[in-house]
C-alpha cells in the first residue's frame, strides 16, 4: 500500500486526470442509481399535483404508478442508447474530447429537473432522467477505456479499479444527499441533482487542459511526437521505452486489422473467448445478489429494532463500506492478481448467502440472529466491493486490443444497462414470491461465474495485451506449441498475422 502511495505521488498529473474523469464519469452512474430512493414520495406528489391543476382531477393509482415507473426505467434506456453509440463517437473523435462533450448533458438535465416546479411539468424529469441516462451509458465506456490506456504498467491495475470506486462513491453521494436535513425534503429535492451538474463542470473546464491516451494518439491518430508528449505529461521524463514498445508491437500487430465495430467483434473467433469472458462477469455482477442485499438491509434493520426514520441513516452505512471495500480492491488488485481477487470474492460472497438464508430463515425462532443477518450484509457488501465489483471492468478493459476493446465495452455496457432495466422490472417479483430464499438464485449464478472464471480466466496482473491474448490462445488450444518472450519478439509479424 506504502509502494502504491508512493508512485502516485509521483504521477500528480495522472492522479490529477483520474480524479477527473471519475467524478465525471462513473460517478454520475453511481449517483443517479441511489439518488431518486428518498425523494420518491415528493416526486410522485408533485406529479399528482400537476395532472390535478391540469385535468381538475387525480390521478389515478394506475397513471401515477405508470408515470413513475417511466421516471425510473427512462434512465436506463438513455444508458443503454448512450452505450450503444460510445464506439462510434470515440472512434471518430477521441475519448477526451467525447467526454468533454458529454459533460454538457448533466448540467443540461439539471437545469430541467430544476426548474420543472416552476413549469409545472413532471414531462421535463422525464427528459431530464434521459439524459442524465445518456450521460452515464456514455461516460461509462469513455471512462474505463481511458483509464486502460492512461497508466504505467505497475499502476494499471489501481487505475482500473478507481473506475468502481468512483460508481460506489456515486451510490453512497446519492444515499447522502436524499437525505432530509440536505435535499430529501418536499421543496429542495429537484436540487439534488445539482451535484452531478457540479462534477461534470468541473470535468469540462478541467479536462481539456489534460492529454489525450497515449495508445489512441499513437495507433489510431499516427501521432508518435504527440503519444511521447502523452506519456512524459502522465509518467514525467523517466525512462518509458518499455510501455512505449509494448505500444508499437501493439500497433504492428494491428496492422493486418481495423477497428472493429460490434458486429465485427461479434463474427471474429479469434475474440470468442474473450467475449464468453466478458459476458460472463458482467451477466455475473448483475446477478451476484447486491441488489437483493440493498433490498433486504431495510427489513432486516426494521427487525433488530431500528425504527423508519432511523433507517435511512444506517443504510448509507452500508454504501461507506463498499466504496471502502472498493478502495481497498484498488491496493490488492496488483498485489493478488484480478483472476485471485474474483474468485476469493465470488466463492466467500456464495457462503455468506447460504449463511443470509439461514439467519433470515430462523429469526422467527431465534430473534437475535436478525442482528446476526445485520453483519452478513455488511460482509457480502464488503466481500463484493473487494472482489467483483472492484475488478470486473479492469479486466474487461485488459482483456481486449485496441483494435476491439471499444466494441466490447460497447456490448459490456448494453449488458449492464439491459440487466439493470431488467432487474429493476423482474426483481420485486422475485423477492415477493421466493422471500429470503430468492438468495440461493444468485447463489447459484455465482457458483456458475466462478466455474467459468476458474477454467478460461487467465491472470492478466503484469501483462500485455499481446500476452493475455495469447494466454487466451492457450485455453482454446492447449497442445498448441506456444512462443516464448525471445521467440516472440523475433516473429513479431507472425503473430500480427494471426491476431
Amino acid at each position: 500500500m506504502s509502494n502504491l502511495l508512493h508512485n502516485l505521488v509521483h504521477y500528480p498529473r495522472l492522479f490529477q486526470l483520474i480524479v477527473v474523469l471519475g467524478f465525471g464519469g462513473t460517478f454520475q452512474y453511481g449517483f443517479q442509481i441511489s439518488v431518486l430512493n428518498s425523494p420518491s414520495p415528493f416526486i410522485k406528489a408533485f406529479i399528482n399535483e400537476t395532472w390535478l391543476r391540469r385535468y381538475n382531477s387525480p390521478i389515478t393509482g394506475g397513471t401515477l404508478t405508470l408515470l413513475w415507473s417511466l421516471i425510473v426505467s427512462v434512465y436506463s434506456i438513455g444508458g443503454l442508447i448512450g452505450a450503444l453509440v460510445s464506439g462510434y463517437f470515440i472512434g471518430l473523435y477521441g475519448k477526451r474530447t467525447c467526454q468533454v462533450c458529454n459533460s454538457i448533458f448533466p448540467v443540461v438535465a439539471f437545469v430541467l429537473v430544476a426548474c420543472c416546479r416552476i413549469a409545472r411539468s413532471f414531462e421535463m424529469i422525464l427528459i431530464g432522467r434521459f439524459l442524465f441516462g445518456f450521460n452515464a451509458g456514455l461516460g461509462l465506456n469513455i471512462h474505463a477505456q481511458y483509464l486502460g490506456e492512461i497508466a504505467p504498467k505497475k499502476l494499471r491495475g489501481f487505475t482500473n479499479v478507481t473506475c468502481s470506486i468512483f460508481v460506489t462513491f456515486g451510490k453512497f453521494c446519492g444515499q447522502i444527499v436524499g437525505l432530509r436535513e440536505l435535499f430529501g425534503t418536499e421543496s429542495l429535492w429537484p436540487y439534488a441533482m445539482s451535484v452531478c451538474a457540479v462534477a461534470s463542470l468541473v470535468q469540462l473546464f478541467s479536462l481539456p487542459f489534460l492529454p489525450e491516451t497515449p495508445p489512441y494518439l499513437l495507433m489510431e491518430k499516427q501521432d508518435e511526437a504527440g503519444c511521447m508528449k502523452a506519456v512524459q505529461q502522465l509518467w514525467g521524463k523517466g525512462d518509458h521505452r518499455a510501455e512505449i514498445e509494448e505500444m508499437k508491437q501493439e500497433k504492428a500487430a494491428m496492422k493486418s486489422t481495423k477497428i472493429m465495430s460490434v458486429l465485427d467483434l461479434l463474427r471474429d473467433r479469434s475474440v470468442r473467448l474473450q467475449l464468453y469472458v466478458m459476458v460472463t462477469l458482467m451477466v455475473g455482477l448483475q446477478l451476484s445478489g447486491i441488489n437483493a442485499i440493498y433490498f433486504y438491509s431495510y427489513e432486516v434493520f426494521r427487525e433488530a429494532g431500528f425504527s423508519d426514520d432511523q433507517i435511512p441513516y444506517i443504510v448509507p452505512g452500508v454504501g461507506v463500506c463498499e466504496t471502502l471495500s472498493t478502495v481497498i480492491s484498488g491496493f490488492l488488485v496488483d498485489r493478488f492478481g484480478r483472476k485471485g481477487l474474483i474468485l476469493t470474492g465470488y466463492s466467500l460472497m456464495g457462503l455468506v448467502l447460504v449463511l443470509l438464508t439461514i439467519t433470515l430463515s430462523l429469526k422467527v425462532w431465534f430473534p437475535w440472529l436478525s442482528y446476526a443477518s445485520i453483519a452478513l450484509i455488511i460482509l457480502f457488501t464488503l466481500l463484493f466491493g473487494v472482489g467483483p465489483s472492484g475488478v470486473t471492468m479492469a479486466i474487461c478493459v485488459e482483456i481486449f486490443t485496441q483494435s476491439s476493446r471499444a466494441a466490447a465495452l460497447v456490448v459490456a455496457g448494453s449488458l449492464n444497462w439491459v440487466g439493470l432495466c431488467m432487474i429493476g422490472m423482474a426483481f420485486p417479483y422475485v423477492v415477493v414470491g421466493l422471500r429470503q430464499y430468492c438468495f440461493l438464485v444468485f447463489l447459484v449464478c455465482i457458483v456458475l461465474t466462478v466455474i467459468f472464471c476458474f477454467m478460461f480466466l487467465p491472470e492478466t496482473k503484469g501483462k500485455s495485451v499481446l500476452e493475455v491474448t495469447e494466454d487466451f490462445r492457450k485455453y482454446k488450444s492447449p497442445r498448441k506449441h506456444v512462443l516464448g518472450p525471445a521467440e516472440n519478439s523475433n516473429n513479431q509479424r507472425t503473430m500480427a498475422t494471426r491476431l
